[in-house]
């Protein structure tokens, strides 16, 4: 119809909640407070309760940067905090970032309850390693997306599957050779390359792991289950571990380990490759390491995952674009941050409006407006 105008802004939800790991707690809370405060919001973060100190600080630093007070509000606890945030009729949304069974409890609790919520789960991250691949490279990229942060991050590469007998030989000798120089250690030194992980219990968890490939057939080809780090020795420390001849069936290759040990499946052809991704129930990031154009488009067109790396072995996107992933690292229909951010923190709202000219009456119209 003439003379009508249409358009749609993005207004607030009012209060909104964010729950956060232990394994980022300044970058996570970072993804949410201020998307969520810019899009004018009031916002209640509950960090882990394991490392909330940082995310304390950040709340003091804003405050002390002029955030009026009940703009951001930090609560702290456990299950029993969270449960009042899923279930307070005052909250339109929440956040989440965490393991995969929290996940999907935060997700199927929040909306039960009326609310939105995104809830970041889970990863089992695969690299795939082309026989054409410059193997020096991927060793060194490898190195790093598997154990830093000593492996503590939903974006750890922690599956390498080399493509040919060939390429798995190569990729494991260098690997083997690179890691001498693995360095495990107090945090405050910073010569090492990375520190415990985070509890003797989630210690205990990893070794675990290891022992269980172990058991089922695997080949543990450096082994960090018993690091001598002089000075430390009662810390929660977990050494750069490298397992070969990883199978599908594992319980090590099918569950997060979320520590430094990087497991290597052989396989013949990046079909199966793929097969083997696109089978597994996370799908948050990945990556190939090929010099074949071909093969990286196929790949990135193709494959069933979230995040996709092209000899990027993190491929976590920068701010304007949205981090999230496939499968059941994902509940919800909105990534986090980026233009997701935006959207899961507002909702939409329609204007339809037309102006008559002065003195101009109109008969009733039983469909449609359409100023005739």
């Amino acid at each position: 119809g003439p003379n009508i105008d249409a358009w749609s802004e993005f207004q607030p939800l009012g209060v909104v909640a964010g729950i956060t790991p232990f394994n980022f707690p300044v970058m996570v809370p970072l993804w949410m407070i201020p998307v969520a405060i810019a899009a004018g919001n009031c916002f209640i973060l509950k960090p882990s309760e394991r490392d909330p100190s940082s995310t304390l600080f950040i709340a003091q630093l804003l405050q002390e940067a002029g955030l009026p007070k009940g703009v951001l509000n930090v609560v702290n606890g456990d299950k029993e905090a969270v449960d009042i945030l899923l279930r307070d009729s005052r909250i339109q949304a929440v956040s989440f970032v965490g393991s995969t069974p929290v996940a999907e409890y935060i997700y199927a609790t929040a909306t039960a309850h009326g609310k939105r919520c995104q809830a970041l789960g889970g990863a089992k991250n695969h690299a795939i390693v082309m026989p054409d691949a410059d193997i020096d490279n991927a060793v060194n990229q490898l190195l790093g997306a598997a154990f830093g942060s000593s492996g503590e991050r939903c974006m750890a590469l922690s599956v390498a599957v080399a493509v040919g007998d060939a390429a798995a030989d190569a990729l494991i000798a260098k690997m083997k050779e690179a890691m001498k120089n693995l360095k495990v250690g107090a945090y405050s030194d910073s010569t090492n390359d990375f520190g415990p992980v985070i509890t003797r219990q989630h210690q205990q968890k990893v070794v675990g792991y290891i022992d269980s490939a172990e058991e089922q057939g695997a080949t543990v080809v450096v082994d960090g289950r018993q690091p001598n780090v002089a000075g430390y020795e009662e810390g929660f420390f977990v050494g750069g571990t490298l397992i070969d001849h990883v199978t599908p069936d594992m319980q090590s290759y099918r569950e997060e380990i979320f520590g430094p040990v990087l497991q290597v499946v052989r396989v013949n052809s990046m079909q199966e490759a793929m097969a083997l991704i696109d089978k597994h129930e996370y799908g948050n990031g990945t990556c190939i390491f090929t010099r074949d154009g071909e093969a990286a488009r196929y790949f990135s067109d193709n494959i069933k995952v979230g995040m996709v790396g092209i000899n990027v072995p993190l491929p976590v996107p920068v701010a304007y674009h949205s981090f999230g992933g496939w499968k059941r690292s994902l509940f919800g229909d909105l990534h986090a941050y980026g233009p997701d951010g935006v959207r899961f923190y507002t909702r939409r709202k329609t204007v339809t409006q037309r102006w008559l000219s002065s003195g101009v009456r109109e008969g009733a119209e039983f469909s449609m407006p359409t100023m005739k």
